[in-house]
């Protein structure tokens, strides 16, 4: 199932604590259905002293945010907007804007 959010997306959460903020998908999960992005949704999270980490203490992390709650984010409108698959005449797949029409990357 696609949702439409796929990896390095600039994206804008729509619900929740981090309404508003913008970032890039780090990552999805494996359903699919929550994506990592970078700088919301941060949680503290304690570490024990390692090896690697001789220090130790509190280190802040993303967790992920439901693909619902967030919007791909156009550079040309300047806000978080739907986007719709379209054919270009040379075969390949586009994701455009439906407000302004702007073309985002190409799809495989």
């Amino acid at each position: 199932m696609s949702f439409g959010v796929r990896n390095k997306d600039s994206v804008v959460v729509l619900a929740g604590k981090g309404r508003g903020k913008r970032g890039k998908v780090m990552r999805l999960s494996n359903d699919g259905r929550r994506a990592f992005v970078e700088g919301v949704n941060m949680m503290q999270r304690r570490v024990r002293r390692t090896r690697q980490n001789p220090q130790g203490g509190t280190v802040e992390q993303e967790t992920s945010i439901h693909i619902s709650n967030l919007a791909l984010f156009c550079d040309k409108c300047q806000k978080g907007t739907r986007f719709r698959k379209r054919l270009l005449e040379d075969g390949t797949k586009v994701r455009s804007c439906s407000k302004c029409g702007n073309d985002q990357n190409v799809l495989t």
